[in-house]
């Protein structure tokens, strides 16, 4: 599978990156704990995206109490994966004493210290969302200080907005502190926001921007169209609420259905043709899939394989406009 570099680091991000985030629960929260797949389930997951060629893995020392972190870990341990690029997160909750997100530099160098137990190394660590009460000078100084000491090979920054991204770059340049190497936020045909602002600064700036959620929550696929309800087990229907808030509507689904339409008239899966319009955005470098069934491996391969010209990018990007 193809690569892209990120910045001057050296770091090379396939374009596909498999998300840990279902591993042990779905994602961080305490509340959908235990309601993903399970550490068996995970470590067949993680060697399906090896055979399909993705070679970053990321996940969250948070998501799934841990768990997630532990089993990529036994996963990197089972056999040679030293082509793999290690992209873990810090700042969620990990301690009940804890406030929603920590970036402090004691916390940060805490938690990198567990994540390296856990996973055998981090190649790249990001924050994993805004730390309000944290002087973004002294998060930066804790990643420079892990750069520094070879415990990482670079930084970036989850859930940020263009302003804070600015700030960051601005303190960064100012203090002479490491400049994060990517952004990773959520983007999809049905979540467009940073196309106005961050995507632009990315880009303009040259880091690199890895997309979560790129199918929605699996909305933007044809499973839920037809008047099909979201069956027991799915992200919809366990977190839903949580995490893909007004993405199950009626406008949306109707616009899912154009999207069908254009996909079997190019010969397609919907799911595929929406993978395949984020792999040929310019400013994206790579979306993060957590397939867990045959059919939603086989729309990454057809994503993988597609080559969107620029009148059907076109066609699919005016139907979410």
């Amino acid at each position: 599978m193809e690569t892209s570099s990120l910045g001057d680091t050296g770091v090379e991000v396939t374009r596909f990156v498999y998300g840990a985030g279902s591993i042990g629960g779905i994602g961080s929260a305490a509340a959908t704990r235990g309601l993903g797949i399970d550490g068996v389930d995970g470590l067949r997951r993680l060697s399906e995206a090896y055979d399909l060629g993705i070679r970053t893995i990321d996940t969250a020392d948070s998501y799934g109490g841990g768990e997630s972190e532990r089993t990529v870990g036994r996963w990197l341990a089972e056999e040679p994966h030293d082509d793999v690029v290690v992209l873990t997160k810090v700042g969620g909750r990990v301690r009940p004493d804890q406030p929603d997100i920590d970036l402090s530099g004691p916390h940060v160098e805490r938690q990198l210290a567990e994540s390296i137990r856990r996973l055998g190394r981090v190649d790249l660590y990001l924050s994993h969302a805004p730390d309000p009460r944290t002087p973004i000078e002294e998060t930066l100084t804790a990643f420079a200080v892990a750069r520094e000491a070879g415990l990482i090979r670079a930084y970036g920054v989850s859930n940020v907005d263009a302003a804070l991204l600015d700030a960051i770059l601005d303190v960064a340049a100012k203090r002479s502190l490491p400049r994060p190497v990517c952004v990773q936020n959520g983007l999809s045909l049905l979540n467009r926001a940073d196309e106005r602002d961050l995507l632009p600064l990315a880009a303009a700036e040259g880091i690199g921007y890895l997309a979560y959620s790129p199918l929605a929550g699996g909305v933007l696929s044809d499973r839920y169209l037809d008047g099909a309800a979201p069956a027991p087990g799915s992200r919809i229907a366990l977190a839903g609420d949580r995490y893909y808030a007004g993405m199950h509507s009626a406008d949306n689904l109707t616009r899912v259905g154009a999207l069908r339409d254009l996909a079997r008239d190019n010969g397609i899966s919907t799911a595929g043709l929406a993978l395949a319009w984020l792999l040929a955005h310019p400013a994206v470098t790579a979306p993060v899939v957590s397939p867990s069934t045959e059919a939603q491996w086989q729309a990454v391969r057809e994503a993988a394989g597609a080559d969107l010209d620029d009148t059907l990018f076109a066609a699919v990007s005016a139907v979410f406009r």
